[in-house]
């Protein structure tokens, strides 16, 4: 339900609360944006050559571990990428507003608010690689190294790995 005095338009919160965690925006986004799972992708590659693949990591995690033919623009220039006037436009996704375009992370939440802000953006034929690259490591599909060589399964794992140190993780929780 949509709080109507709610801080944060279109967000489900209640007046007077934290209106949001990156957890509770990327569950609500979820909803309006379109999912495909690794297997679905598999399919939609073979059946649409002009698929668009579109990695929104940062620049060294796409050097490491990417999937085959995707392009990186990271989801921090990302508004600035799909226009024109800007040093970070990227052409090829100005011009692809009506094209296929799936969106790339590590595990599927920061393509979910990337896919939610080109739909703001007039794109019309988005989705979010649902469980991100890590999904599609897991399920054994390939992923190359900067230098196009594809890597190992347990290699990429490790590449993959959430490492969040304990000083990140919060403070514990009350009882």
């Amino acid at each position: 339900m949509n709080h109507a005095n709610s801080p944060v338009q279109g967000f489900d919160t209640a007046p007077g609360t934290c209106p949001l965690t990156c957890k509770s925006m990327v569950e609500q986004l979820a909803r309006n944006v379109e999912e495909v799972f690794p297997w679905e992708l598999i399919d939609e590659l073979e059946a649409n050559p002009d698929l668009l693949l579109l990695d929104v990591r940062c620049p060294p995690e796409f050097d490491q571990a990417r999937i085959e033919g995707s392009i990186n623009v990271p989801r921090g220039v990302l508004e600035m990428a799909v226009d024109y006037g800007y040093e970070e436009t990227e052409p090829l996704l100005v011009e692809s507003r009506k094209r296929r375009i799936v969106l790339i992370c590590r595990s599927g939440n920061r393509s979910v608010l990337a896919a939610h802000t080109m739909s703001l953006m007039g794109y019309t034929d988005v989705a979010s690689l649902r469980t991100g690259i890590r999904g599609w490591n897991d399920y054994e599909q390939p992923l190359y190294d900067r230098g196009g060589q594809r890597l190992h399964l347990d290699a990429a794992d490790a590449l993959l790995e959430a490492r969040i140190p304990a000083e990140k993780l919060g403070p514990p929780a009350s009882t």
